[in-house]
């Protein structure tokens, strides 16, 4: 069982929903990163979705374009992200972390190295959102085996037909991506998602958890009511790359996670 199981296993038992928060590692800098990062469970969250930097990063709309890339220039790396999660562990040793991001670094690095390094640093899980069902020998079958939850995207476009092969080696939670498009492009609507979820929930045990157009509580708390919890990134890192306060970012952070909290 993983931090990731563990985690949805205990909310649970206690009837509530998750709240899911999305950071992009290392934006604006490492060090006021790891303290987002690290102040982001007493802040209400009980996963966290690790961006890794990348400079082509395809199903990012701008606000997380832009994080990437500021992080780029402050020369964060896979490494540095590695470094960050493994920092992080050294006070935190049972909030889940999700490494979310794309293909390229991983497989520059090597598989079976990154996988290595990954579970060392305290790595619970992986989304990477360019590598299909089809590829999962590449990758999601290995991590497998490593221990490491993979976690698929669900999308509005993902058929009866479809779905089967996107829930066959999926672990930990299903990501159900809320719009057609990408991250922070529209608001999610929970009278569209309230059905799309519980399509998915018929064909799998796994929570459902939905992200993409989530940016107030009151959002967060709509959307957790017809799922098994929330996921806000761009709305956080848009306060982030305002230049808000740490103290700031996380007080938001806290809004959100008590509106999915009270679903």
């Amino acid at each position: 069982m993983t931090r990731i199981d563990a985690k949805f296993a205990a909310l649970k038992a206690e009837g509530k929903k998750a709240f899911v928060a999305y950071v992009m590692a290392g934006d604006p800098d490492y060090e006021t990163s790891l303290e987002v990062v690290k102040g982001l469970p007493g802040a209400g969250v009980d996963v966290i979705e690790l961006g890794l930097p990348f400079t082509d990063p395809m199903a990012d709309g701008p606000t997380i374009q832009l994080a990437g890339q500021r992080a780029l220039d402050g020369g964060m790396t896979l490494q540095r992200t590695l470094d960050l999660a493994r920092t992080f562990r050294e006070t935190d040793d049972t909030t889940p972390i999700v490494l979310m991001g794309y293909y390229n670094p991983i497989y520059n690095r090597g598989v079976e190295t990154f996988l290595e390094d990954a579970k060392a640093a305290g790595i619970d899980g992986l989304i990477v959102v360019d590598l299909p069902p089809e590829e999962d020998e590449e990758l999601c079958l290995p991590a497998q085996a490593a221990g490491l939850n993979f976690i698929r995207l669900a999308t509005p476009t993902t058929d009866d037909k479809r779905l089967p092969r996107v829930l066959q080696n999926t672990s930990g939670f299903v990501y159900y991506v809320s719009i057609t498009g990408i991250t922070g492009a529209a608001e999610a609507q929970a009278t569209n998602v309230g059905p799309e979820v519980a399509r998915i929930k018929s064909a799998t045990d796994l929570p459902v958890i939905v992200g993409f157009g989530i940016n107030t509580p009151e959002k967060s708390q709509a959307i957790a009511s017809v799922a098994d919890g929330a996921v806000v990134g761009s709305a956080i890192v848009s306060q982030i790359g305002a230049g808000k306060p740490v103290a700031e970012v996380l007080d938001f952070v806290k809004s959100l996670a008590d509106g999915a909290h009270s679903a």
